[in-house]
């Protein structure tokens, strides 16, 4: 199995009570201290306000981030999920990603997505298309990208995005263009566009349903005619880890003291229940969890760990007492 590492950025209020100033500087150093090792990316999240109630809060914009950290990490991968396909014009985005790709010398990865916040959509002014629409975008959206960072140039006219002739230049110096990590689990839509262009899945954070939606997605490459074992599998988890069962409960308690102010009661308790069913418990239990979901076929694990900004004894914990249990 590989890892990758959340860097805090607001977006899950995973910066309250910290000065702005010294915000970016404490996402800098957690960057720079992962490009040590052991894992192997580095992630943000995608959106514009926070989350699971948008409030007057940091909420560090995900491609401003990956250009910093391509001119200042030297090892680790960088990544995103998911980009939302909808909030930025695709061949833009192509463009974007490639000069960063350079920058970083060959080290991004691109997560897109269809895109799910609906308040941050219409507060943003991009209204909120359906669902089949918003779909739609994303596979037209990734249609694009391939043409520009292949051939550097790319026309196509459909029905949500038109560009004709569009030049980008640099090109990615991956071979075949970044990789491409397509998110979400519906299974008509999205996972036929992640059985067409995808190397990396991510259904979501949740092992529940994994076997199923990677059986459609077999069946989306059988029908597509590409390699179903060639793309790798990934889940995100939000981690809460202690070297004994109190300290997990006591880091619990400290989540839901964290939140409180912020939240309320309503949003609060199912919030608080994404991350109890998320990786909970002492190293020994988190790894019996993970060869469980390394047996059903995850290959590529993302951790999410609240309390990173303040604290990286969980992190550090997970590095020494879990990873080398999954990569030996």
């Amino acid at each position: 199995m590989r890892f990758g590492l959340f860097v805090p950025q607001g977006i899950n209020l995973d910066l309250v009570g910290i000065p702005v100033p010294e915000q970016w500087k404490l996402m800098l150093d957690l960057a720079q201290a992962a490009d040590a090792g052991p894992f192997e990316s580095i992630w943000v999240f995608d959106h514009f306000h926070t989350i699971p109630e948008p409030i007057d809060e940091s909420a560090f914009e995900a491609w401003s981030v990956m250009a910093a950290l391509a001119a200042s990490t030297s090892r680790v991968r960088l990544g995103q999920l998911c980009t939302c396909m909808g909030y930025r014009n695709p061949a833009y985005l192509a463009k974007a990603a490639a000069c960063i790709d350079v920058i970083s010398g060959g080290r991004l990865e691109m997560g897109v997505g269809g895109g799910w916040y609906e308040h941050e959509w219409r507060a943003y002014g991009y209204g909120f298309p359906g669902v089949a629409d918003r779909l739609d975008m994303l596979d037209e959206g990734v249609q694009i990208m391939r043409q520009l960072w292949t051939t550097g140039r790319a026309t196509l006219a459909g029905k949500h995005y038109q560009v004709d002739g569009a030049i980008s230049r640099p090109l990615p110096l991956q071979d075949g263009g970044i990789p491409l990590w397509i998110g979400g689990s519906g299974e008509k839509k999205t996972l036929r566009t992640a059985a067409k262009y995808a190397r990396y899945t991510n259904f979501g954070a949740t092992l529940d349903g994994f076997a199923r939606k990677s059986q459609v997605l077999a069946e989306h490459c059988k029908d597509v005619g590409t390699d179903f074992a060639a793309i790798v599998r990934s889940m995100v988890a939000t981690v809460v880890i202690g070297e004994t069962e109190k300290d997990v409960a006591d880091k619990m308690a400290w989540m839901r003291a964290h939140y409180e102010p912020h939240v309320p009661p309503e949003t609060l308790e199912p919030y608080l229940r994404i991350f109890e069913d998320g990786l909970v418990g002492t190293p020994e239990q988190i790894v019996e969890r993970l060869t469980a979901a390394d047996q059903l076929g995850v290959g590529y694990l993302i951790g999410h760990f609240i309390d990173a900004a303040y604290d990286r004894s969980s992190i550090d914990l997970f590095a020494s007492k879990v990873i080398p249990e999954l990569t030996r």
